[in-house]
């Protein structure tokens, strides 16, 4: 097991990453109460509960959800809440979410406004929450309007990130996954990028090594970047490389069509194309982000949106400011800004021809 530190003063905790770890009682040392919600879905919780070690003295009560991103709603959340009031849950009680970024973000909004806030422990099931969603404290829900518009800053007690559930994973969200490693690559680190290049086939086959290593260094780049800026001031932008396109994208499909890590491969294909028209990014370093995408199985072309109701979307993104959107775009591989001040016939360009 490895383990790392989200450094945030007094409330800083672990992520610990290895295989089999729902079967080693970690929970002991992040649960303080007597009692637990336990907050999974229909397709998780059949396949992984009975082998979460929970600890002895803690009562727990299960809730189950349906799968889905088009569930990360409101009304789902009051399900959370009519289980929490019905049972008699104090402050002192925990959440724990067992599942992918749906249940993580959803469970993690739960706990951020339920009598103010309670505690939580992420362990998530999936390749994309492992390395992007469980760690940082965004939690959230979505709305017919926009994806993520309703959440709170809220940092769990600890990340619980089990390698061993990686290997059940069905090839379309182990690649979904994969689309926010490159990020990280992207964004800050070029010799993790480098890596991906060269061990792109061993994580297709879900070699274990290999994983492990994917989500340790995603987890260490992005631990390092949320102690550094907790709540996206800052440098934590960053790390919505490609992501005001492919919410857009999810908007426009309703949550269904595709999943998250596939609209944001899109939208990393998409502000590397606004960045060499602008001439920040290198034609080369784009060919090779699409060379590795491509070998991971990712899709680089959005679906027909027309131009105008694309930008409607993006501008409603919660990243926008003074009604401006706001993009990630690239001056090369590793090397990231943030800026509203760019060209955007090289935007409007992009969407239309990528």
């Amino acid at each position: 097991m490895r383990t790392l530190t989200v450094d945030l003063g007094e409330r800083s905790y672990p992520i610990y990453i290895g295989p089999d770890l729902i079967k080693q009682g970690l929970l002991d040392r992040h649960i303080t109460d007597s009692r637990a919600l336990l907050i999974t879905n229909e397709t998780v919780g059949p396949r992984y509960r009975g082998q979460l070690v929970t600890p002895e003295n803690v009562s727990v009560t299960d809730l189950v959800l349906p799968d889905g991103e088009r569930y990360k709603t409101l009304t789902t959340c009051e399900r959370v809440y009519d289980s929490l009031i019905s049972g008699r849950f104090d402050r002192s009680a925990t959440i724990i979410a067992l599942g992918g970024g749906v249940i993580g973000d959803l469970a993690g909004f739960c706990a951020a406004t339920y009598q103010r806030g309670i505690n939580f422990v992420q362990i998530p099931t999936t390749l994309l929450a492992q390395v992007d969603s469980s760690v940082g404290g965004k939690t959230g829900v979505n709305h017919p309007q926009g994806k993520n518009m309703i959440g709170a800053f809220h940092q769990p007690q600890a990340v619980i990130a089990d390698t061993y559930l990686l290997g059940t994973l069905p090839e379309r969200e182990l690649a979904a996954g994969l689309a926010e490693v490159v990020k990280y690559g992207l964004i800050r680190d070029p010799e993790f990028f480098s890596w991906l290049e060269r061990n792109a086939d061993k994580l297709l086959a879900k070699d274990a090594d290999a994983l492990a290593h994917a989500v340790a260094e995603s987890c260490r780049n992005k631990a390092e970047v949320v102690a550094a800026d907790e709540r996206e001031g800052g440098v934590r932008a960053l790390l919505n490389l490609g992501h005001t396109f492919g919410h857009a994208i999810e908007t426009y499909t309703n949550y269904s069509a595709w999943l998250h890590g596939e609209a944001v491969a899109v939208g990393i294909c998409m502000a590397c194309r606004v960045s060499v028209e602008l001439g920040w990014l290198c034609e080369a370093d784009l060919q090779r982000t699409q060379r590795l995408l491509a070998k991971l199985g990712l899709p680089q072309r959005p679906p027909n949106i027309p131009l105008e109701r694309f930008l409607e979307l993006m501008s409603v993104d919660k990243k926008s400011q003074g009604g401006r959107i706001r993009l990630v775009l690239l001056k090369g591989i590793g090397d990231a800004l943030v800026t509203s001040e760019f060209d955007h016939g090289a935007l409007h360009r992009s969407i239309e021809t990528t």
